[in-house]
């Protein structure tokens, strides 16, 4: 550690003159000391031959207990707290640590040397403070606004946060662990932030300060906005003049279950010279953090600034072996031990962020957020009350910002469910893939993701609504590969139902009935009804539904939409309770003439909003839409009369016209599947264009040319499925088709069903069922 005393000597005396060097030791169990400041009197009483020797060489070398934030009852009232609040804690050895003191730094290392050589002694470390973890990047600066709050994949969008109840930190605690900070800033002041352990450091309020800026700075009229800005209780403690350890304790006798801690400070990495890590490198700091988890105490912590200039390699967490051969920050290595703090990494402003040249990487990183260019609140050594920033950064910065997410998670929990999520918990949600912003794919190092809070709570927290229309009966809202095109939640009626809700809806009977109406009258008006689920957290309000209808197609896509109507549910409570809407009106004017449609239903509101026709456009959203978005259902389902119209072409066939569509947006291969499920004796055939079938013919090995029509007329079996693989259609492809089916007089009265399906990389993204029946669909 003699590198990084000089360092301190050179750049930072102002922390050195409070915070002096010093030794840690574990001593065996087997030494049996009183844990109070008379242990070295016990020492001596005993002539213990070590110490009066190291008494002699070093006159007026001290031995205290290392943490003396806390009487030992009341430390001890701690820990059975927390091993009652989490079985799975094991307390640390607090009375084995004891501190090590000497007036001359310069020979602390010979000190560490003796002591190593006791039998006595399990562990024993030489602290050096280190510089907050900060970059100062006014060297590089960029004009940019507090963008961290907006929308992935810039920021963690609180913005959107901000719109639920506790979103804003409402009823939440927050302490910050670091060495200064101004208080009475213009935008921190109304928080009545107080010091609850040790002193000021007035080099350190410009960072201090900056890291409150960010989590909660007022929504006022000046300056910046804090991620939670109504955070219920802003405090901090100081470990200048103090140690990290007791600033902690004094942090943790204060506080609740589920309140969370954030550790602004960072050690230098035992066995890596220069190198700066978080601080629960140093194992006294480590037994106490796993004490504040232990407790229920959300810890965030900074993950440390590597060598803060990045001249040599990060520090790699996942290769680091300690001094006593533990890889303690590798989950999968031997010795690993988990804190259970949140670790955080620091990433670039711009998305797609990538880290930065110093932050530390490693599967023990929980989260990563800005770097730099944060635009937060500043001060000064004088304590200036009204400066800002726009150049904070450094894990300093990231952490801040993981903290404000953390807070804003736990007040919408608390708000929505009257609990609080644990450590473990909250990590977990934090730190999920699903819901988070990965870093760019260039980045080859592991810093996790950064938390997406819209994604949090809309996927995770289950408090907005979830409204869904099913696909077919059996879909539950969730992505799937299954129909797309049979949906039983738009129904038809040719008369408006006095009560829809008990004819259609929860407890009516008919709940997974696909076949309540599929028949439009011409002539007059028709009525369409909507139904819906709501599986998520909370009732939805002003629940627009919407039905299109189209052409009928293999491909719906949002060219071939003709609104129908909309109408409004005043709300569709959750508990996945099966609601109908009031009817669409269908008026006589506006139904198209006599043929075969089908429909397209949308359902949402201002939490969980419907995507419009324009989503559909791009084919990725298309493609996407169909199957992983539960607001929109298709109903490609026809009734047709089995009976012969009187000028069908051939004689004796029924004609099911259609459309074959290609993608909206470029030429794109698919494949096709036809299948009837017809009587023996049946007939159907597949009437095309000339072009198209010169496509297929390769699939279809007998057809007739119509010469004179230009079209093909290809034969189908009549009950098994017809395949056409690797067809390529050009965009915006439209094919006018029709299928021709006979079916003998004797047999029409029974219901019979053709379904088309089209599919594009082994996944159906359209489709088309007919069914026999006495009645026409229009």
């Amino acid at each position: 550690m003699e590198k990084e005393l000089e360092f301190m000597r050179q750049n930072h005396p102002e922390i050195l003159e409070k915070e002096p060097p010093y030794i840690m030791i574990r001593f065996s169990p087997e030494l049996k000391l009183d844990y109070n400041e008379k242990a070295a009197q016990q020492l001596e009483a005993r002539q213990f031959r070590p110490w009066v020797d190291l008494q002699r060489e070093f006159p007026g070398i001290k031995l205290s207990p290392l943490y003396a934030a806390l009487p030992q009852d009341q430390l001890n009232a701690l820990i059975r707290k927390a091993r009652a609040t989490d079985p799975t804690y094991k307390p640390g050895p607090f009375s084995s640590y004891f501190k090590v003191d000497y007036d001359d730094a310069q020979r602390l290392t010979d000190i560490v040397k003796r002591l190593k050589r006791w039998r006595e002694a399990e562990d024993v470390t030489m602290y050096v403070p280190a510089p907050d973890p900060f970059v100062d990047a006014t060297n590089d600066p960029r004009a940019v606004d507090q963008v961290y709050l907006d929308t992935a994949p810039n920021g963690i969008d609180a913005r959107y946060a901000w719109g639920f109840v506790g979103g804003d930190g409402q009823g939440q605690r927050v302490i910050d662990l670091e060495r200064g900070w101004t208080f009475g800033h213009e935008d921190l002041t109304a928080h009545g932030i107080t010091l609850l352990h040790g002193t000021l450091l007035d080099s350190s309020r410009s960072h201090g300060t900056a890291v409150f800026g960010e989590i909660c700075a007022s929504d006022n009229t000046l300056g910046c906005v804090g991620i939670t800005p109504n955070v219920a209780s802003v405090r901090a403690v100081s470990f200048h003049g103090s140690t990290q350890q007791d600033a902690i304790l004094a942090a943790i006798a204060t506080m609740n279950f589920g309140d969370v801690l954030l550790l602004e400070a960072q050690n230098w990495v035992p066995g890596l010279p220069s190198m700066l890590g978080p601080i629960e490198v140093t194992d006294a700091v480590y037994e106490v953090l796993r004490l504040a988890t232990a407790l229920g105490i959300i810890v965030v912590e900074a993950g440390g600034n590597g060598t803060n200039n990045g001249s040599t390699p990060p520090f790699a967490m996942d290769t680091y072996v300690a001094p006593g051969g533990n890889a303690i920050l590798n989950p999968g290595g031997v010795g690993f031990r988990d804190s259970g703090a949140i670790i955080v990494s620091a990433s670039t402003s711009a998305a797609p962020h990538t880290r930065m040249p110093w932050a530390p990487h490693g599967q023990r990183i929980d989260c990563y957020a800005w770097g730099e260019n944060i635009n937060t609140c500043s001060s000064n050594s004088s304590g200036a009350t009204n400066l800002y920033q726009t150049s904070f950064g450094g894990t300093s910065g990231a952490s801040p910002i993981i903290t404000g997410a953390a807070l804003a998670v736990q007040g919408i929990i608390e708000a929505s469910f009257g609990f609080r999520y644990s450590p473990r918990q909250m990590r977990a949600v934090l730190r999920n893939p699903a819901t988070g912003t990965p870093p760019a794919t260039t980045e080859t190092t592991q810093i996790n993701v950064m938390p997406n809070l819209r994604l949090i709570i809309d996927n995770q927290l289950n408090i907005t609504p979830d409204i869904y229309l099913r696909d077919f009966v059996g879909d539950t809202g969730n992505p799937h590969t299954g129909a797309i095109s049979a949906s039983p939640d738009i129904i038809v009626r040719l008369a408006a139902e006095a009560n829809p809700q008990a004819a259609f809806g929860e407890g009516s009977g008919t709940e997974n009935t696909s076949t309540l109406g599929s028949t439009v009258e011409a002539g007059q008006n028709n009525f369409i009804y909507v139904r819906m689920r709501n599986r998520g957290g909370s009732n939805a309000n002003n629940v627009q539904a919407t039905v299109f209808w189209s052409e009928v197609a293999s491909l719906v896509t949002p060219d071939l939409w003709n609104l129908v109507g909309t109408t409004t549910l005043a709300s569709v409570p959750n508990g996945n309770q099966l609601t109908v809407s009031d009817a669409i009106t269908w008026s006589a004017a506006a139904i198209p003439a006599t043929g075969h449609y089908c429909f397209v239903g949308l359902v949402g509101n201002a939490q969980d909003p419907a995507p419009g026709p324009a989503d559909f456009i791009d084919w990725n959203n298309f493609n996407n839409f169909i199957r992983n978005n539960n607001n929109v259902t298709w109903r490609n389902f026809n009734v047709v009369d089995a009976e012969p119209a009187p000028a069908a072409d051939p004689a004796g066939f029924v004609p099911l016209p259609f459309l074959l569509v290609g993608a909206p947006d470029k030429n794109r291969v698919f494949a096709i599947e036809i299948e009837g499920r017809l009587p023996e004796g049946a007939r159907l055939l597949w009437e095309m264009p000339l072009a198209l079938y010169r496509k297929v013919k390769r699939y279809l090995p007998k057809a007739d040319l119509i010469q004179r029509e230009k079209v093909v007329r290809a034969y189908l079996h009549p009950y098994q499925v017809t395949r056409l693989t690797s067809i390529e259609l050009p965009a915006k492809y439209r094919a006018k088709c029709r299928l021709l089916l006979q079916i003998p007089r004797e047999l029409r009265r029974k219901t019979y069903q053709i379904t088309l399906r089209q599919f594009y990389r082994q996944l159906q993204v359209g489709g088309i069922t007919w069914q026999t029946g006495r009645r026409r669909l229009v």
